[in-house]
């Protein structure tokens, strides 16, 4: 049986475990070492370190401290790596506590986060899953379910220090060309919620002014937040540091591609079984800037879809050139436009297209000026035929069934 080498109290705040970080920076200490070929269990909090709560109550999304994350498990150093070294991490199994049968998913407040669709949705919301083994519901949103495909949100290793700097001053420059938007366009190192693991006094103190938020994906990895990354895929890491470094978190019972509405997956705490191997010299063999990785072999099985287009138009009308996140946003509001007319809640639509297992397609670039995006909702996942037809949409307040997640602002 594989060694537990990080384990977590769900009762325990995070910042009082010195195997937990969240932020990115080269001096964290190991939390624990391996040697390649070993594998082991990495237990991990929710991304917000517990903030969330299971009631029917959005004020904890609402005023959610967001410097706070993500609370990361690790980093682990792998003996003998080296810069220049790729990282193979094997994902051998994922789960949920058995204490700890249920998730979340929701919008944050335009004040506090913001999203996707932040101007649709300004205000915060949230809906509970229940898990039963491969399956879950939730409340909320009612008159659905569907198979997780559970993965980790956020997974990657410590930056070098070059790499640390190039990352602050890009992300800098971006925030300074303006600097009171809301949302804000970078989140900035943030050294008052900083907890670095097993650092301590003035070494901490100068590590937590200059560690790079987890908010994004970078070139290590981190937050990329790709939904295929469970059971049975292989990732490939570049390595940066001595040791490796490598972290794991924001783990996701299920999530549609994008994570449109940024607490879009179900978040939970769970743990994850990792095997880990080196390749030498492998960022240069095989001229690996950014991860690449293998797909799990195990994914939900829908054969049906209503495949909703986009295109690089937006919603006052405005023509942009090749645009696929516009082209994206407008499959996605369409999507949930559609699905109001079932008596769903734009809330309720928009909740349901970040955590069920919709998929997103990049399907045209090269056709000025518009760029095509579509979004592929499985309808399977319903309990009522959502297909149009002749005779219209059932809804489901016709139904006697509908549960709205909260009114609509």
């Amino acid at each position: 049986m594989a060694e537990t080498i990080i384990k977590i109290d769900l009762n325990q705040s995070p910042y009082e475990n010195e195997q937990i970080h969240n932020r990115w920076h080269p001096d964290i200490p190991m939390a624990s070492m391996v040697k390649p070929g070993d594998d082991f269990i990495i237990e991990c909090h929710d991304w917000t370190g517990g903030q969330i709560h299971n009631d029917d109550n959005a004020d904890d999304v609402r005023d959610v401290d967001l410097t706070q994350v993500h609370f990361l498990s690790g980093p682990v150093g792998i003996e003998g790596a080296e810069p220049g070294d790729l990282l193979v991490v094997d994902i051998l199994d994922i789960g949920t506590f058995e204490e700890s049968q249920w998730g979340f998913n929701g919008f944050f407040s335009k004040q506090n986060g913001g999203g996707f669709l932040t101007e649709h949705f300004p205000e915060a919301q949230k809906s509970i899953w229940d898990f039963n083994g491969m399956f879950t519901k939730s409340r909320h949103i009612p008159g659905v379910e569907f198979a997780g495909l559970i993965h980790p949100g956020l997974i990657g290793c410590l930056p070098s220090k070059e790499m640390l700097a190039d990352w602050n001053k890009r992300e800098k420059e971006l925030y300074d060309t303006e600097p009171d938007r809301i949302p804000q366009l970078a989140a900035l190192p943030f050294a008052d919620t900083a907890h670095m693991g097993k650092l301590t006094g003035t070494a901490k103190q100068q590590a937590a002014a200059e560690g790079a938020r987890t908010v994004p994906p970078r070139e290590h990895g981190g937050n990329c937040d790709i939904k295929d990354l469970s059971r049975g895929s292989t990732i490939y890491f570049p390595v940066y540091v001595k040791d490796g470094g490598l972290s794991v978190g924001d783990l996701h019972f299920s999530q549609g591609d994008g994570e449109i509405t940024f607490c879009g997956a179900i978040e939970m705490a769970g743990w994850i079984h990792l095997r880990v191997n080196l390749i030498k010299g492998g960022m240069e063999k095989y001229a690996i800037k950014n991860p690449i990785f293998k797909p799990s072999p195990m994914a939900p099985k829908y054969d049906d879809y209503l495949i909703f287009e986009g295109i690089s138009v937006d919603e006052q009308g405005k023509q942009h050139y090749l645009d696929v996140h516009v082209a994206y946003r407008q499959a996605v509001l369409n999507a949930i436009e559609y699905l109001k007319k079932f008596g769903y809640t734009g809330a309720q639509a928009y909740s349901l297209l970040g955590c069920a297992p919709v998929q997103g397609h990049i399907s045209g670039v090269v056709d000025i000026p518009n760029a095509c995006a579509t979004l592929w909702l499985p309808t399977d996942i319903f309990d009522i035929d959502v297909k149009p037809n002749a005779n219209g949409p059932t809804t489901r307040v016709e139904q006697g069934a509908d549960l709205p997640l909260s009114k609509d602002k």
